[in-house]
């Protein structure tokens, strides 16, 4: 159905047509011309501009509710009409548009020497009362809500009279469907107030550290002032025209009655009161709070994962909880920075918590910001998620797992520890101890010192790295089976199809956050759960939005799970990592073991009590994997990094503070949950 114009609105139009100097065509054709070309494109709008919303930040939070970090195409926060003070709104009326509350969205005398003007003097079609509050809504609208391209955004600003008929039909419009009050607050939560300050709450954040609701009378005015020209009326590039600016609007509200004269005065004499510096928060993972980053990150790709990307997170107004624990992230940090950040070393740790229904991500924390300044210490690398360097022999925990269930060995039962070993099942491959080992042990010390013949024995016991394999994948370590492997094909189907036997000294990529997962898993009664960084999502209206998550599954019978946990159960006092573990006085059971791979270009430590797990990696991560030395930490030529030294210090003194006050439980017998 074609809209039939008002004739208000179509003698602007004629008035157009006679004011274009130069066209040779009639007024009326003129007239008619703009008519059908601005219908077009009002009918195409109008929905929008009142049941639309507008491009809006997200926020994301820990696991208490306090914002890490926020994410944004533009900095703004809509808070609607009852977020407004008064103030604010009788300040932009009385500077902006004085009639707003009396004219039907088109000041009609206004606009006419508007016109006027332009075809006098050629100056724009703005000013004058050429533009109302209404006017301006949609102008603003078109430009931060409907513009996509670098073409729309010009349209949207074009000083043309196409421009200006479109935004009289479409403020008719939305008048007829919107009341003053709102039309008022959409267009302060939209308009730009420089500085990277979209809408009146981002505004006043930036600029004075409160709230649009909470804003005094010199700040209102102040806000008021800078719409006209962000740039122009900046109050930290300019802040004696900030100033002249906001003293117009203050005698302009005096003039309409908003306020006294004397009130005016008053507040034209106060400070301007700006922030220094401002306190606009910075955009993105890299500007989170100081050791968030990476788990900022993390958030982000689970996310898109789940089907907001990070396009729609920069503009959807979502609010992000996630299962952050600052306790656990403040010391994670602590002990991870101790190493430094600028020696080439990664030092970096993941905690969990071993829930068998959920598993929350505690902490993701690295000895390094996220950040793309690898001068400064930075890294832009996933370091705590992504499968990076190896984990070295902690993979010999898959290994045990294996024959447990198999019935193969027990934890008190004997196996073989030969000097020199070569597989069956790799023909080929021979391994070697490096120390000096007893002819056999229990599967229980074997764990706790780490003799590398005796777990590729026990693999060609199994007679296949594919169950080994299999049981790796169970218990956690998903992603990191399933990434792509050179030459095609997934890390996982690689070394099963080649029945890779060094596959149990851990020498491929692995993820540190799915081998804290691992432990969890085996404090879980070997109950698998995906890890996971996020509490609830809520939209911009604070409705729930449903994530898709994995459910929770038995990875090895609780049986299994029991007998591993007893046999990873001496690490700590009599195993390689015992030494760690005695320097900060750790006392309580736990399950843990240690991993290095050669030329100790990385190593790990895996622990885990009923009340978290963690896993801390320790590499080279500058190019490709060079030997790590740890007096201090850096890269060198010929290195000494261990598990039980610098990964198993940091877990330790991640772990000791976060288990005070925490009881002790029996890590040994099978849970009942």
């Amino acid at each position: 159905m074609t809209v039939r114009p008002p004739a208000r609105w179509l003698g602007a139009c004629l008035l157009a047509g006679v004011l274009l100097a130069g066209i040779a065509l009639p007024p009326v054709v003129v007239g008619g011309l703009l008519v059908g070309r601005a219908a077009a494109s009002v009918d195409a709008t109008s929905g929008s501009l009142t049941g639309g919303r507008v491009r809006e930040a997200s926020v994301v939070t820990d696991a208490s509710g306090t914002p890490i970090a926020r994410l944004y195409e533009r900095y703004r926060l809509p808070v609607g009409s009852a977020g407004i003070a008064d103030t604010m709104k009788a300040a932009i009326v009385a500077i902006e548009d004085r009639r707003f509350f009396v004219h039907d969205g088109v000041d009609w005398r206004g606009l006419g020497r508007a016109l006027a003007s332009n075809a006098l003097r050629g100056s724009p079609f703005e000013g004058q009362g050429a533009s109302t509050i209404t006017m301006q809504y949609v102008k603003n609208y078109r430009l931060y809500a409907l513009a996509d391209t670098e073409a729309d955004r010009r349209a949207a600003t074009a000083d043309t009279l196409a421009r200006k008929v479109t935004e009289v039909r479409l403020a008719h419009r939305i008048e007829a469907r919107l009341d003053k009050d709102e039309i008022l607050s959409r267009y302060l939560d939209l308009v730009s107030f420089g500085n990277g300050a979209y809408g009146v709450e981002a505004a006043a954040r930036t600029y004075f550290g409160t709230t649009a609701a909470e804003l005094s009378l010199p700040q209102a005015a102040l806000l008021a002032g800078i719409v006209r020209s962000p740039e122009g009326y900046d109050p930290t590039a300019h802040p004696e025209a900030a100033q002249a600016r906001r003293g117009e609007v203050l005698r302009a509200m005096a003039d309409v009655g908003s306020i006294t004269t004397e009130r005016a005065a008053a507040a034209d004499a106060a400070p301007l009161g700006v922030a220094a510096p401002l306190r606009r928060p910075a955009q993105g993972c890299a500007s989170a709070v100081e050791g968030t980053g990476f788990f900022c990150r993390y958030v982000e790709e689970q996310l898109a994962a789940a089907g907001i990307p990070p396009s729609e997170l920069r503009t959807g107004g979502y609010t992000v909880r996630t299962t952050l624990d600052p306790a656990a992230q403040a010391r994670a940090d602590a002990a991870a920075g101790r190493i430094g950040d600028t020696s080439g070393v990664a030092n970096v740790v993941a905690v969990v918590s071993p829930g068998a229904a959920s598993r929350p991500v505690l902490a993701l924390a690295a000895n390094r910001d996220y950040g793309p300044d690898a001068d400064a210490g930075q890294s832009s690398l996933p370091l705590v998620t992504a499968a990076l360097r190896g984990a070295g022999s902690v993979y010999k925990i898959f290994t045990a797992a294996t024959a447990l269930e198999r019935g193969l060995v027990s934890p008190d039962e004997e196996i073989d520890v030969p000097e020199r070993y070569t597989s069956s099942i790799s023909p080929g491959y021979t391994v070697e101890n490096l120390g000096s080992y007893a002819d056999r042990m229990t599967l229980t010390r074997a764990l706790a010192t780490s003799p590398n013949t005796a777990f590729v024995e026990l693999e060609d016991r199994i007679g296949s790295v594919r169950p080994v394999v299999e049981a790796a994948r169970a218990l956690g370590l998903r992603r990191t089976l399933g990434a792509s492997a050179p030459g095609g094909g997934t890390v996982g189907e690689t070394v099963t199809a080649q029945d890779q036997a060094s596959f149990t000294l851990g020498p491929n990529p692995t993820s540190p956050l799915e081998l804290a997962n691992v432990g969890a898993t085996l404090v879980a009664d070997g109950r698998w759960c995906p890890p996971t960084p996020i509490l609830a999502v809520t939209d911009r209206e604070g409705r729930p939005v449903d994530l898709p998550t994995p459910a929770c599954e038995q990875a090895v019978p609780t049986e299994v799970a029991a007998d591993l946990r007893t046999a990873l159960s001496e690490d700590h006092t009599d195993g390689t990592s015992a030494d760690a573990a005695e320097e900060v006085g750790w006392d309580r059971p736990m399950i843990g073991k240690t991993g290095t791979t050669q030329v100790s270009a990385s190593s790990a430590f895996l622990g885990a009590t009923t009340a978290y797990a963690g896993a801390v990696m320790t590499f080279s991560d500058r190019g490709a994997p060079q030997p790590v030395c740890t007096d201090p930490v850096r890269v060198c030529s010929d290195g000494d990094l261990t598990g039980g030294s610098v990964p198993a210090e940091t877990w330790y003194r991640t772990m000791l503070p976060l288990h005070r006050g925490v009881p002790e439980d029996d890590l040994l017998p099978a849970r009942d949950d």
